[in-house]
């Protein structure tokens, strides 16, 4: 990329946060010199000890070897413990029998490093698509890693996965289950190549509690449903999208033998910590402005909801409109109409923040462009639908689109 980016000025205020040790996790960071030059651009996150691993993957027929082989390993033992190891400025992806030679490579070095079984390690690349990943400059780097793993790394790792990211994004959750303390925390990098299927990025999200797999993985694909499926930046779908949620057991707390008033907080808690990090996706997206909430109720389905929603948050007519504060109803309309859902023109209202804008189906009476336009001048932009047809709803989270997007894409490789 030709020169460093702005910081986001969506990005939290109060900085990277302040997230809890989570016990039985150890992370270690490094600068390999894949692409960046006196930056770390390779962390180990290292669970010595028995752990369980779920997680969730891009839906694209061109994923990355990464990809394929943590799919493939989802669902074993943690027995032995487990180790991820992910590189920044190249995606391995789109490399054929290279891609997962390094992978295999990469795997086999950390074993040598941690004494976890191969089977028990989980790679992931982010970068440039379509060169060789120099798989060497990562091996040679883990026995370091390995031996400077601490517990206090976390935000360390953060920085290390980023690619156009402007800021790291980690967000965390603290309760008490059976009087016991146990804390959830993440990490997550993605800026750009972001729609939904599941969402383009990298996350890594660790618990100190106990839950077994089958739990694991079905709360993993719920909750990232409701936040990372419902986030889009430029809807484009990644190569290497990877979530994975690893449980520790480090707090000796196993969640499902717990009260069920403690179970419901643990998966709210959960569910915070992926709702947060899907927001700090969005308001990184490259060259961002403005951060929009897209409302979608009165569908036939939730369904349709998600399809309205979505196609809207997708518009780069609606996105533009956005990006220069016109509140332009008439590019909503259109975004509904090409939805694929079912739709009434004339049912059909729109709000921008507090302001009716239309209404069955035709400019709402009493309407005051200005007191929309205001809303549209502030950071975060509410667009409102209803479909009055039913009682579907869905939620989607996107942000504008502005020239800064074209300069970054379109100097991604120098």
């Amino acid at each position: 990329m030709a020169g460093k980016l702005s910081v986001s000025p969506l990005a939290p205020k109060a900085g990277f946060p302040d997230l809890p040790v989570i016990k039985g996790v150890q992370f270690a960071t490094v600068a390999a010199g894949i692409k960046y030059k006196d930056r770390a651009d390779v962390m180990l996150a290292f669970c010595p000890d028995t752990a369980c691993v779920a997680g969730v993957f891009t839906t694209s027929k061109t994923c990355s070897a990464a990809v394929t082989d943590c799919r493939a390993k989802l669902g074993r033992s943690g027995t032995g413990g487990v180790a991820i190891v992910v590189n920044s400025g190249n995606a391995n992806a789109f490399t054929g029998i290279k891609g997962v030679r390094s992978v295999e490579r990469i795997c086999d070095a950390t074993a040598q490093a941690t004494d976890v079984p191969a089977t028990n390690i989980f790679t992931a690349s982010t970068g440039v698509i379509g060169e060789p990943l120099p798989d060497d400059k990562i091996t040679a780097t883990l026995q370091l890693l390995a031996a400077n793993a601490n517990p206090a790394g976390i935000g360390d790792a953060a920085r290390a996965i980023m690619t156009t990211d402007t800021f790291p994004k980690g967000a965390s959750k603290t309760l008490k289950i059976r009087g016991k303390t146990v804390n959830i925390a993440g990490i997550a990098k993605g800026s750009g190549m972001i729609a939904p299927d599941m969402a383009t990025m990298l996350v890594y999200i660790f618990t100190d509690a106990w839950v077994s797999f089958d739990t694991l993985q079905a709360w993993t694909t719920e909750m990232a449903d409701k936040t990372f499926n419902r986030i889009t930046v430029d809807s484009d779908t990644s190569t290497s999208d990877t979530l994975l949620v690893v449980a520790t057991d480090g707090a000796n707390v196993d969640v499902e033998g717990a009260p069920k008033e403690d179970v419901a907080a643990f998966r709210a808690a959960f569910h915070a910590v992926m709702l947060d990090l899907a927001h700090q996706v969005v308001r990184d997206g490259e060259g961002a402005t403005k951060f929009v909430t897209v409302d979608v109720n009165g569908a036939a389905s939730d369904e349709d909801a998600t399809r309205v929603a979505k196609s809207i948050a997708n518009s780069p007519l609606v996105k533009t409109a956005i990006a220069g504060e016109d509140p332009n109803w008439g590019r909503v309309v259109m975004a509904v109409g090409k939805s694929g859902a079912e739709a009434d023109r004339d049912r059909l209202s729109i709000w921008f923040g507090d302001t009716l804008v239309a209404r069955d189906g035709q400019i709402a009476p009493g309407y005051i462009e200005a007191d929309a336009a205001a809303h549209m001048k502030g950071e975060n932009v509410t667009i409102r639908v209803d479909l009055g047809l039913g009682d579907g709803s869905s939620t989607f989270w996107t942000c504008d689109l502005t020239a800064q997007y074209i300069a970054i894409n379109a100097d991604y490789r120098s």
